[in-house]
Parts: structure tokens; C-alpha cells; sequence
């Protein structure tokens, strides 16, 4: 077990990539990302265009060591100001991982 701190962020599609290239530049090795979140926020319900990115959401987890974590955080916080979106920080236990047994 290893105590780890976890980003969750949920931000407008058109901005993965960028938001990839931040993680990258911080030294992050490894993220995930799911695309076409729908839900409902304080702009009301977001479902996307079929047929493009436009409107539609993404979420991407990375998890990390508590320095770095705060380093991505503070990277997105532009974008995430400028598109919109979510960003959650917790504290987690991170109990299986290749290599971290």
C-alpha cells in the first residue's frame, strides 16, 4: 500500500490534449482518460455534439506523489478557468500496482 493523491478532472474535450502535454511537462508517467462524459453542472446538462468534440466532456485520472499532484493542479487551473470543467483532489491508498508490490 502506498499513499498517493489522486486528480480528477472533468473538462471540455477540445482541451485532452493540452491538458496531456501539462501532464507530461510535470513529469506525470501515466494518466487515464475517458471520453464523451456526460452529466449535469451548473451550466446545465452536457451531452456533446454526436458528431464532433464540440460540447462534449472528458475525464482524466492521474494519480501521483503530493508534490507533483500539486504541480498538475496548478498547471490546469488556467484552463480549467478559461473551459470550465471540474478538478478533484483526494488522498487515496493506491494498493495494487504493477512494479509497487
Amino acid at each position: 500500500m502506498k499513499r498517493v493523491v489522486k486528480v480528477e478532472i472533468i473538462t471540455d474535450s477540445l482541451e485532452v490534449e493540452n491538458i496531456i502535454k501539462l501532464l507530461e511537462e510535470v513529469g506525470v508517467s501515466g494518466y487515464s482518460v475517458i471520453k464523451d462524459v456526460t452529466g449535469k453542472g451548473h451550466r446545465g446538462v452536457r451531452s456533446g455534439y454526436e458528431f464532433a468534440d464540440l460540447f462534449k466532456n472528458s475525464y482524466i485520472l492521474v494519480v501521483g506523489e503530493e508534490n507533483q499532484m500539486h504541480k498538475v493542479v496548478e498547471a490546469i487551473k488556467p484552463i480549467i478557468k478559461k473551459f470550465g470543467g471540474l478538478c478533484i483532489v483526494s488522498d487515496v491508498i493506491l494498493r495494487i500496482h504493477r512494479g509497487d508490490d
